[in-house]
């Protein structure tokens, strides 16, 4: 009969099942990300934790109207601050990103929203000012209050294996519009994206799921005049 081993023994073991687990997730299913711009406001605050879904990325089901986070395409943002910290606080920073609960800051992302798929014609503006995709114009709740959906004008059509995409609050957002004389012509690589934002899982007061939202299937805004 084999003697019960005791928590001490036990206690490594379990150590390095959670880290296995922590990293699967990591890989297949959840990885955390922090929001440190307004360029998602309304859907998104600064300072937001967010949590996102990385199988929509690996099954390549990735849809217009998705908020998803990506290592920047080409320079979209500035060189990362990497300077060195305390030993201590650096490994404990490193063991953070290697279980996903912090990403990896030598690792650009951006988090935006997808406007426009594989064969998508999106060309803004209308003379109404609106976005269209494929002829059909988008009616796009989300876009931060006092926004237009655009302030410079675009016809692009997105190449397979790409996506085009635009932060809900256009005039804080260096987005698709203005990176179209990059190596990539603005569009954002589907080997670039890490997965689709999930849910605002911190502070308290912001906790909310982050649906998908088809700017092509939204009800048309009537807008009332007075007699």
């Amino acid at each position: 009969m084999r003697r019960k081993r005791s928590f001490l023994q036990e206690f490594p073991v379990l150590i390095v099942v959670a880290l296995v687990v922590s990293l699967f997730i990591k890989t297949f299913l959840v990885q955390f990300f922090f929001i440190p711009s307004g360029s998602m406001e309304n859907t998104l605050q600064i300072d937001d934790r967010v949590a996102v879904n990385r199988l929509p990325f690996i099954s390549n089901n990735i849809k217009r109207g998705d908020v998803v986070v990506f290592r920047d395409p080409d320079n979209w943002l500035p060189a990362a601050d990497v300077s060195d910290s305390p030993f201590v606080i650096a490994k404990a920073k490193a063991a953070l990103v290697a279980v996903g609960i912090l990403p990896n800051p030598a690792k650009q992302y951006l988090v935006k929203r997808v406007v426009g798929v594989a064969g998508d014609h999106v060309i803004c503006c209308t003379t109404t000012g609106k976005i269209t995709v494929n002829g059909q114009e988008m009616v796009e709740p989300y876009i931060f209050d006092g926004n237009v959906p655009s302030d410079m004008n675009f016809d692009v059509t997105v190449p397979k294996g790409k996506l085009w995409v635009m932060g809900d609050h256009r005039g804080a957002s260096a987005d698709s519009r203005y990176h179209q004389e990059d190596i990539n012509k603005g569009f954002v690589p589907l080997n670039r994206v890490t997965g689709r934002v999930l849910a605002v899982i911190w502070p308290i007061k912001n906790i909310s799921l982050v649906p998908n939202v088809d700017a092509l299937n939204q009800p048309a805004v009537v807008t009332k005049t007075k007699k």
